[in-house]
C-alpha cells in the first residue's frame, strides 16, 4: 500500500531517475577513463620520442662532423706540408720563423709566440720535416679516433686546435682554426662519454656556432653585393663554373645551364646568404629551417666544384641549428646515445633532475665567460661587415678566434692558365726546339683530361697556380721557385704534379711559363666529340725561358737554396 501523501507511481519515478542517473555517471565515467587512457597514451609516446629543446645528439654530430674535417686537414697537411713549407719546401717555415724571430728582437719569447703562435717554436728545427708530420700524424690519430667512436674530451679537442693552430700559423688563415676553437667547450674536461651526464650541452656553445655560421654567410653575401658589379645585375653565375679555382666535372655541365636558370642561381645564392642567417634568431623551426637551407647551399656547391673542404666545413656550424628532436633518425633506436638521452629527458620531466655540484657550476662559469669573450672579439668583426670598406677573410686577433670570411667578392670572367714547358734544346729560342709540358694533379692543363674531382681532399699548389694566373711572376716569386726546382728534377716539387715529360731522362735545359686562356667546349660540340674538355688560346709568355745558371742570382737574392745541376747524360 501507498503511504499518505506519496503517488502510488512514485517509487516507480524514482528507480526510472536512479536508472537514468546511472546510466549518465556511466557514460561519464567511461569518457573520463577514454581521456585518461589518451593521456596515459599521450605521457607514453613522449617518453619514447625525443622532445626538443636538449642537444646531447647534436654536441655528438658536432665533433664528428668536426673531427672529420680535422681528419681531412691533417691529411693534406701530412702529404704536401713537406713540398711547400718543409725544410727543402717551396716556402721553408724555418725562413718564415726566422724572420719573425728577427723581427721580434732576435729571441723566441712572447712576443715571437704572440706573433705566431705554434709548436714549432720549441722542437728541433735540424729536422723540420720530422716536425711537421709528426704534428699531422698525431692530428690524423686524435681525429680519427674521435670521428670513429663518437667520444671526445676537452683534453683532446684542445690538442687538435693546438696542433693545426701550429701548422696554420706558418701556412694560412683558416676558418678551421674558430670552428676547433668552439669544438673545445663543448666536451668535457676528462670523460669520454658520448652523453656525460654532469656535463649538459651549453646553450651557450650552441649559439656561438649558430653565431658562426650567421657571420660566415652574412660576410660572404655583403662582399658580393658591395665587390663585383655582376652580382647585383644577375650574371655571375655565368661565369663561375668555368672560372673557380678548380672546377670539377658538373661545373662542365652546369656552365652550360640557360641565362635563367643562372640568374635564379645568382638570386637564390642572395636569398641564403642574406637573408636566411637571420631565420636563426625566429625560434626552433626557423632556425632549423635556416640551418636545412644552409647544408643544401653547401652541398650544391660541393657538388658543382672542388673547394677543398670549405664548404664541408660551412655545414658543420650550420649543424647547431638542430637539437635532439630533428636529429634523432640519426641514432639507432632502443640503444646508446639515443637511449640514454631519452632516459635523461624522462628523469628531467619527472622532475628527477641531478643537483648541479662544483664542476657543473665552474663550467657554466666557463661558458658564460667563453659567451662573454665571443661578443667582446665579434665586435670589430660586425664592424668590418657594416663598414663599405669591408674586407674579406681576415682576424682581429693573434689566436684567430672570431675571423671575419667572405669568398668570390669578385669574378673572374675569363679562365688563364700557367702551363710549365720544358725543353732539352739548348738554345730556348730555336724553332724547332720540343717543349714539353709539365701536367698538374688537378688543375686545368691537357685540353683532353677530365676535370678531377677531389673534394674534401685539397691540392694546395692547384689552387695556388689559379691565383698566380691572374697574377704576374713578380707577385708570385715562389713561381720561379718551382721553375728552378723542375730544372733539376726535383722530387719533392715534382711529387705534387701528375704528370714529368723528363721522368726517367735527362732533365730540360730550359723551362719556361705560358700563358693560356681557357674555355669549356661546348657539349655535343665537334670538339667535344673529339674528347676535348677544353679549348685554349695562348696569351703569350707568363715567364721567360729560364736556366739552372741564369738563375743563380735570382736565388740567391731570395735566400733560396740554389738547386743541384745534375750531370747530363749522353
Amino acid at each position: 500500500m501507498a503511504t499518505s501523501g506519496e503517488a502510488p507511481d512514485s517509487s516507480v519515478r524514482r528507480r526510472r531517475v536512479g536508472s537514468r542517473r546511472t546510466e549518465t555517471d556511466s557514460v561519464l565515467s567511461g569518457k573520463e577513463d577514454e581521456a585518461d587512457t589518451s593521456r596515459d597514451s599521450e605521457k607514453q609516446k613522449q617518453l619514447l620520442s625525443l622532445q626538443p629543446g636538449t642537444y646531447w645528439l647534436t654536441r655528438i654530430v658536432l665533433l664528428r662532423s668536426v673531427a672529420f674535417i680535422y681528419f681531412v686537414a691533417f691529411s693534406v697537411a701530412y702529404n704536401q706540408n713537406k713540398q711547400l713549407i718543409g725544410e727543402h719546401g717551396l716556402m721553408p717555415c724555418k725562413n718564415y720563423l726566422n724572420s719573425v724571430k728577427r723581427y721580434v728582437g732576435g729571441k723566441i719569447g712572447m712576443a715571437a709566440l704572440a706573433y705566431t703562435p705554434s709548436l714549432l717554436w720549441f722542437m728541433d728545427w735540424s729536422d723540420m720535416d720530422a716536425n711537421l708530420d709528426g704534428i699531422a700524424l698525431v692530428g690524423m690519430a686524435l681525429s680519427g679516433f674521435v670521428l670513429v667512436t663518437g667520444m671526445a674530451n676537452m683534453i683532446i679537442m684542445v690538442t687538435l686546435w693546438v696542433l693545426y693552430h701550429s701548422l696554420v700559423n706558418v701556412g694560412q688563415l683558416c676558418q678551421l682554426l674558430e670552428t676547433g676553437f668552439l669544438a673545445i667547450f663543448l666536451c668535457p674536461v676528462w670523460t669520454l662519454s658520448q652523453v656525460p651526464r654532469r656535463c649538459p650541452p651549453s646553450l651557450i656553445c650552441i649559439w656561438t656556432f649558430r653565431w658562426l655560421i650567421v657571420r660566415i654567410m652574412l660576410g660572404a653575401g655583403l662582399i658580393k653585393i658591395r665587390g663585383d658589379k655582376c652580382w647585383r645585375d644577375l650574371t655571375c653565375m655565368d661565369y663561375h663554373y668555368e672560372t673557380q679555382p678548380v672546377p670539377n666535372p658538373m661545373s662542365y655541365y652546369m656552365h652550360r645551364s640557360p641565362w635563367w636558370f643562372h640568374r635564379f642561381e645568382t638570386l637564390s645564392n642572395h636569398f641564403i646568404e642574406l637573408i636566411v642567417p637571420f631565420f636563426t634568431f625566429l625560434g626552433r623551426r626557423m632556425c632549423m629551417a635556416n640551418g636545412a637551407l644552409q647544408i643544401l647551399f653547401q652541398m650544391v656547391l660541393i657538388i658543382s666544384g672542388n673547394l677543398s673542404f670549405l664548404n664541408w666545413l660551412t655545414i658543420v656550424p650550420s649543424l647547431a641549428c638542430f637539437d635532439d628532436a630533428s636529429l634523432g633518425f640519426l641514432f639507432r633506436s632502443g640503444a646508446g646515445p639515443k637511449k640514454t638521452v631519452l632516459e635523461i629527458q624522462n628523469e628531467d620531466a619527472a622532475g628527477r633532475t641531478l643537483k648541479p655540484n662544483k664542476g657543473m657550476l665552474i663550467r657554466r662559469v666557463v661558458n658564460i665567460s667563453l659567451g662573454v669573450l665571443i661578443g667582446f672579439l665579434s665586435v670589430p668583426v660586425v664592424m668590418n661587415l657594416l663598414s663599405s670598406r669591408q674586407v674579406m677573410n681576415t682576424s682581429f686577433d693573434p689566436l684567430r678566434i672570431v675571423n671575419t670570411y667572405g669568398a668570390f667578392g669578385s669574378i673572374t670572367k675569363e679562365r688563364t692558365e700557367v702551363i710549365f714547358q720544358g725543353t732539352l734544346s739548348p738554345d730556348p729560342k730555336d724553332p724547332e726546339a720540343v717543349w714539353e709540358e709539365y701536367q698538374f694533379l688537378c688543375k686545368p692543363g691537357d685540353i683532353y683530361r677530365r676535370p678531377c674531382l677531389i673534394s674534401p681532399y685539397h691540392y694546395r699548389l692547384d689552387w695556388l697556380m689559379w691565383f698566380a694566373a691572374f697574377q704576374t711572376y713578380e707577385q708570385s716569386e715562389w713561381v720561379i721557385h718551382i721553375a728552378g726546382r723542375l730544372l733539376s728534377n726535383d722530387s719533392t716539387v715534382l711529387s705534387l704534379l701528375d704528370h714529368n715529360p723528363f721522368h726517367g731522362r735527362d732533365p730540360p735545359r730550359w723551362v719556361r711559363g705560358e700563358h693560356f686562356r681557357y674555355k669549356f667546349s661546348q657539349p655535343g660540340s665537334p670538339s667535344a666529340a673529339q674528347g676535348k674538355w677544353w679549348l685554349r688560346k695562348r696569351i703569350g709568355p707568363y715567364f721567360p725561358a729560364v736556366d739552372l745558371e741564369g738563375l743563380r742570382g735570382y736565388f740567391q737574392s731570395r735566400s733560396w737554396p740554389h738547386p743541384h745541376i745534375p750531370t747530363q747524360r749522353s
